[in-house]
């Protein structure tokens, strides 16, 4: 036998192998498609293919008036439905300066702390899964269909809710349901802190998030980050304090931020925003004044179409045209701090009843762009806890 080439030596692959991961991976959180390419365990490149979910959902808009778009909106980060119509509604507002009546604002801003609360808890149960916790994701559930029996009572629908309007809500919360959420909150806070004793000192859940994914302050800027993926970094930048837009500056809470900027910082940090979102919640609650719950001035039309004899409307539409609302010409951008993020429009009228430009700002999309950063150089099981911790919905990543 030759000596020099000793039989026992197993032969080793040397050249990179290329991975699809996605589109039917559950672990991606809808489409995503991720082409990594592997040098055994170890990640050299990522590569994120979207566009599996596009519905060309700015187009549709550009083809109807608000009113008739509400209920197109929740369709893009479905989890988080409220904050879409929120900004669907915020945008012509302040394009025509609309008041919105005190007491919708108080029922906006619970309405939106629920909805961020069911989508961090969304968030929470999924991303435990990823790494391998099972018993988190029944949890979440529990909680999440209490948050949504909340929804169903007052808008009548668990999901997608269509219930902002123009200058208000469409409904006046129903008899009893401010005792109920009310009852919700105190039981929240319980069940956060059972979460927080199962998972936050958990060594194996530790071992997999601590220093993964590490995000810079300055990176963070950089790379146009927002929401609880900016927070982590050690930046305290939180639209609802910036922007002062609903009425938040009259209620008692903090920004929850901390400065590690790896995965178990933005673990913190939305679990932290949970608990500040029950604060808001019970003030709101106990402080919501009376009055209406919606702004009906605006129902009327700013211009009186003067209508010659026998024209199109005279003859199609009888004389009588629904209420629409007229966005002036000029162009605007909204936004508001969404649970992802910040979820802003860009928004041009055109003296019409439709919008002549609707550019949605999806926070997922541009959190996702640092993704292929994060993940170089790093374990292939760690592409999991990144993306996960990164929080993405595809409904609004592709639109």
């Amino acid at each position: 036998m030759d000596q020099g080439n000793p039989m026992n030596v197993p032969a080793t692959r040397k050249d990179l192998m290329i991975v699809n991961m996605g589109p039917h991976h559950p672990s991606m959180h809808g489409v995503l498609r991720l082409i990594v390419t592997l040098d055994g365990e170890d990640v050299i490149d990522c590569e994120p293919i979207l566009g599996y979910l596009h519905r060309g959902m700015e187009k549709i808009a550009e083809n109807r008036t608000i009113i008739q778009y509400l209920p197109y909106v929740t369709r893009w980060d479905y989890l988080a439905t409220m904050f879409t119509e929120a900004i669907t509604v915020n945008g012509p507002e302040l394009l025509g300066n609309i008041q919105v009546p005190k007491r919708a604002g108080y029922i906006r801003i619970i309405m939106l702390e629920l909805s961020r609360i069911a989508s961090h808890l969304l968030w929470l149960g999924p991303f435990m899964a990823d790494i391998g916790a099972q018993t988190p994701f029944f949890y979440i559930f529990r909680e999440r269909e209490l948050v949504y029996d909340l929804f169903e009572a007052a808008t009548g629908m668990r999901m997608m809710h269509n219930f902002f309007r123009i200058g208000g809500v469409a409904s006046d919360l129903p008899h009893g349901w401010i005792d109920k959420c009310l009852d919700f909150c105190d039981y929240f806070l319980t069940g956060v802190t059972e979460y927080q004793k199962l998972i936050t000192r958990n060594p194996i859940f530790l071992e997999r998030v601590e220093g993964v994914g590490i995000v810079g302050t300055e990176e963070a800027k950089n790379w146009g980050l927002s929401g609880p993926m900016l927070r982590a970094s050690g930046v305290q930048w939180d639209l609802r304090k910036v922007d002062h837009y609903e009425c938040y500056d009259e209620f008692d809470w903090e920004i929850q931020w901390q400065k590690e900027g790896d995965s178990l910082a933005r673990y913190l940090v939305r679990i932290g925003e949970m608990m500040e979102s029950i604060k808001i919640i019970q003030q709101a609650l106990e402080g919501i004044p009376g009055g209406p719950y919606e702004n009906l001035e605006i129902r009327r039309f700013d211009r009186e179409r003067d209508s010659e004899w026998n024209d199109f409307e005279y003859r199609f539409i009888s004389k009588k045209t629904s209420p629409t609302f007229e966005l002036p010409k000029q162009e605007l951008y909204v936004r508001v701090e969404a649970p992802k993020g910040e979820l802003g429009i860009f928004l041009i009228g055109d003296q019409s009843g439709f919008p002549w430009r609707w550019k949605i700002r999806p926070p997922g999309f541009i959190n996702l762009q640092i993704l292929p950063e994060l993940v170089k150089r790093m374990k292939l099981a760690d592409i999991m806890t990144i993306l996960g911790s990164i929080d993405i919905i595809m409904g609004e990543v592709d639109r």
